[in-house]
């Protein structure tokens, strides 16, 4: 071996012999191939799948978090802090979705776009988010007024769209299957027109539509027929010239309401502060474009209809001055009444304030929030 190590040329022979050796007893064809191939990877492929909670706020602060984030308690238990938000702003919204469900944004100028979930910042329950309009592409003065989450089980149903003239619209959520970074139209809008609200439907629902008036028209979903993307709509409520739409409420005609009673009811509220609760059941069943029944008194004491909200016992209600003050009230505090009533005093005003919005809240009360009862007045 020595003489072979010393010897390079002796060294080399030797392994060649090796080699060649190896060859005849073992060699065959290549059993594998080797060709070029280039596969495209996007960001998702590189997200790792899990469930997020994702928190939106009134003011248009958006951010998610992982569930991990919150561990379960006993029955009882005070909960934990979802996010924190400015003085004046409160979580309007919360869900949970998977990484890679998709998120459509509407815009009140009748375009839609799409965001992963992934795409919503990762904060913690100390942080506000980022603003939405900081991850979209919005022109001026376009604000996005309705988010509806899809995921596998939403992919059958409907979205189902309302402008402020009263025009209505029934589309498959399959015809948004197809996002585009500059967003679609989503609803074909005359103008001085704008949207109002978005919702997702079964295709047995119910739909209302309140307008500033005081009306409500309640009609089955059946009686909107399915359009395409960019169709305009059908009328949905006959309005006054002065007049608005101002909300739209979808009860599921399986669990909202029926022969055993109302596990909802229906909270209207106008821009002087008075407001009240009435059963859905009150509210009879129409055809599509009528001008609807009194909903509440409006005018002279109440105003015009600033908001309607579909709520039971244990939600909470935040009421939104012109002020900028928020106040928080129990829904359990606002007494149910009858339809065609004035309502009691859900808030107090300072002189040539107005109440400009009302929301149920998705986030529990800080224990050193006061939460104000409705005052009791009488009800006419």
């Amino acid at each position: 071996y020595l003489d072979i190590l010393e010897n390079p040329d002796r060294l080399m022979q030797v392994i060649r012999e090796e080699l060649v050796d190896i060859k005849t007893r073992y060699g065959d064809g290549r059993r594998t191939e080797i060709r070029e191939h280039h596969e495209d990877l996007e960001d998702e492929d590189l997200i790792t799948p899990e469930d997020r909670v994702v928190t939106l706020s009134h003011e248009g602060y958006a951010k998610s978090q992982p569930v991990s984030d919150y561990q379960a308690q006993k029955r009882g238990g005070k909960g934990r802090v979802a996010t924190r938000t400015k003085e004046e702003d409160f979580v309007k919204r919360v869900f949970v979705a998977n990484t890679h469900d998709t998120v459509m944004c509407f815009s009140n100028l009748g375009k839609v776009y799409w965001l992963k979930v992934y795409q919503f910042p990762v904060a913690g329950p100390q942080a506000r988010g980022r603003p939405l309009v900081n991850l979209l592409p919005l022109g001026e003065g376009e604000r996005i007024t309705a988010v509806l989450p899809i995921n596998g089980a939403a992919q059958s149903g409907f979205v189902c769209m309302v402008t402020r003239r009263g025009i209505i619209k029934k589309c498959a959520v399959e015809k948004f299957a197809r996002p585009r970074s500059i967003g679609l139209i989503a609803v074909d809008l005359v103008e001085g027109d704008e949207l109002v609200e978005v919702a997702l439907t079964s295709g047995r629902s119910e739909i209302m539509l309140f307008s500033s008036g005081g009306k409500a028209v309640r009609f089955a979903e059946s009686q909107v027929r399915e359009m395409g993307r960019t169709a305009r709509g059908v009328r949905g409520l006959n309005l006054k010239d002065d007049h608005d739409v101002i909300s739209m409420l979808i009860f599921d005609n399986r669990s909202d309401s029926g022969d055993t009673g109302d596990a909802n009811s229906v909270l209207v509220a106008t821009e002087n502060g008075f407001g009240k609760r009435s059963v859905l059941s009150d509210f009879p069943l129409k055809n599509r474009g009528g001008q609807g029944v009194i909903a509440i008194k409006v005018g002279g004491r109440n105003g015009a209809l600033i908001g309607a909200e579909k709520v039971v016992d244990t939600d909470d209600l935040m009421l939104i001055t012109g002020g900028g003050r928020l106040v928080r009230t129990r829904a359990a505090e606002i007494p149910t009444v009858g339809r065609n009533t004035q309502g009691v005093r859900l808030i107090r005003l300072e002189e040539e304030e107005t109440l400009v919005s009302l929301s149920t809240v998705d986030e529990p009360a800080n224990d050193e929030e006061s939460v104000s009862p409705a005052e009791t007045a009488p009800v006419s």
